[in-house]
């Protein structure tokens, strides 16, 4: 079965992406990776400290997932799965697609304040011709409506 991957994060323009992924997964037959990373200078402490902030980190990454989860499964029937990964962002997404061939997609989200559309688009999109799949880019300011039927 092919895959749309999407990166959780904080950002806003993050939500507009599962939005994306969960929709053409629904309307395709596909799954739903959902990466996050947990990136290493969280961790640049005593092992005990960094230990107990990676349990953390983690508690945090999945309870944020399963509200998503929840939305997929309850309201497109899509299941989705929950991969985190520890390191840099940019790394860690490109090892997940390699990791996976399934992976069909990569949907990201695209900021929409002054400063640009995110370093991990805008990275990818610079780099995209070594990419094993096709990117997506979904406006972070687009509407529900607006995604709802582009879907």
């Amino acid at each position: 079965m092919r895959k749309f991957m999407v990166v959780l994060d904080d950002s806003r323009e993050c939500l507009n992406a599962m939005r994306y992924a969960t929709l053409r997964a629904a309307h395709t037959g596909a799954g739903v990776v959902i990466l996050s990373v947990i990136p290493p200078e969280e961790f640049r402490h005593w092992a005990g400290v960094a230990d107990l902030m990676r349990a953390e980190a983690r508690e945090r990454i999945e309870a944020h997932f399963e509200v998503f989860a929840k939305w997929m499964r309850d309201k497109h029937g899509v299941r989705p799965e929950l991969v985190i990964r520890e390191g840099e962002a940019v790394t860690e997404v490109l090892a997940q697609l390699r990791d996976d061939p399934k992976i069909g997609v990569l949907v990201l989200g695209a900021g929409t304040d002054k400063s640009g559309p995110g370093p991990l688009v805008s990275h990818l999109s610079r780099n995209s011709a070594g990419l094993p799949c096709p990117v997506t880019i979904v406006p972070g300011d687009l509407s529900k409506d607006r995604l709802e039927s582009i879907t």
